[in-house]
């Protein structure tokens, strides 16, 4: 924990939308880490949390093994309910009442859902998308209230699109899991599309440029008229330029391992269009800038912290 605080308290972020941190009905990790901040300097008076779909089990056969016991045997990977969830810390009111959480929506409701099939079959049976889930983690509409406005998070985690067969089920979700925000945008959920100024942000799982998955999804995303892409850059993300990508190594936002996929951007902060971007970054340095070593900050997460300065309109 002592690395993350860190490196929250170098980027002194206003609002900070924390992926992969588990859940617990009583609030206390949050908890600990809100107070953690507080003691080095960095005080949040608001949070909010919900329980995610990673770790719910079912009691059915998710990915087709034949058992259903499995961590991937429930809504969204796991191996206990509320592994890896999210929540934002604000030092601007939430309006908690407001918040909606699209982390219910069956995939199959979706419009335009593509679920996996084998040999024209739904994989692994049809049965199972009468509860499968759509998010894997969460979809959240969270309302921020920043003086007289209301700034929207909608933010998100996306299954990673490998791990599966040649049905592709994890790379068809991840795509419709990035698809959700493109048709709520559009008013195209049942539910009215975010009014005034809103920003898409979190984990998509996917690079428009290089490595596996879907990625004229995220790429389709990036390109939407009511959004606009900063593209937060960083030296060490840079200095590893993968000569095998074609993607820029500057925007990139996770370290794997060159065995694997390698450095990718997969971590995205997008502002809608009525905002004003002053500036923009990934806490990723070469040479201990800013008091960060490149060790310190690997330690926190292998996802880099992005960051967007921005002025409401």
């Amino acid at each position: 924990m002592q690395a993350v605080v860190v490196v929250v308290v170098a980027a002194q972020p206003d609002i900070l939308f924390l992926q992969g941190i588990d859940y617990d009905y009583g609030g206390a990790t949050i908890a600990a880490l809100s107070a953690a901040l507080d003691t080095a300097g960095q005080s949040y008076g608001y949070s909010f949390a919900a329980r995610p779909n990673s770790g719910q089990r079912t009691g059915l056969d998710h990915d087709g093994d034949g058992r259903s016991n499995g961590p991937r045997d429930t809504q969204g990977f796991g191996y206990f309910p509320g592994q890896g969830g999210m929540a934002v810390l604000s030092r601007f009111p939430i309006t908690t009442s407001e918040v909606r959480d699209f982390s219910a929506l069956l995939w199959k409701d979706l419009p335009g859902a593509q679920l996996p099939r084998v040999k024209g079959r739904l994989f692994p049976d049809a049965g199972l998308y009468d509860h499968q889930r759509l998010s894997s983690v969460g979809h959240w509409a969270v309302p921020v209230r920043v003086g007289d406005q209301t700034l929207t998070l909608l933010g998100f985690h996306a299954t990673p699109p490998v791990f599966d067969g040649p049905e592709d089920r994890n790379g068809l979700r991840n795509r419709d899991e990035i698809r959700l925000w493109q048709l709520y945008i559009d008013g195209a959920l049942p539910a009215p599309p975010p009014e005034g100024a809103f920003i898409v942000l979190g984990d998509a799982n996917l690079d428009p440029a290089d490595g596996d998955g879907l990625r004229p999804a995220i790429a389709e995303l990036l390109a939407h008229p009511r959004l606009q892409d900063p593209q937060p850059q960083s030296p060490g993300g840079a200095a590893l330029s993968d000569p095998a990508h074609t993607g820029p190594a500057a925007l990139d936002t996770v370290d794997w391992p060159e065995d694997g996929p390698g450095n990718l951007r997969v971590d995205y902060v997008l502002p809608s269009a009525d905002l004003t971007v002053v500036d923009a970054g990934v806490v990723w340095p070469v040479d201990g800038a800013g008091g960060l070593s490149p060790e310190l900050v690997a330690a926190a997460s292998r996802h880099r912290l992005v960051w967007v300065d921005l002025r409401l309109p």
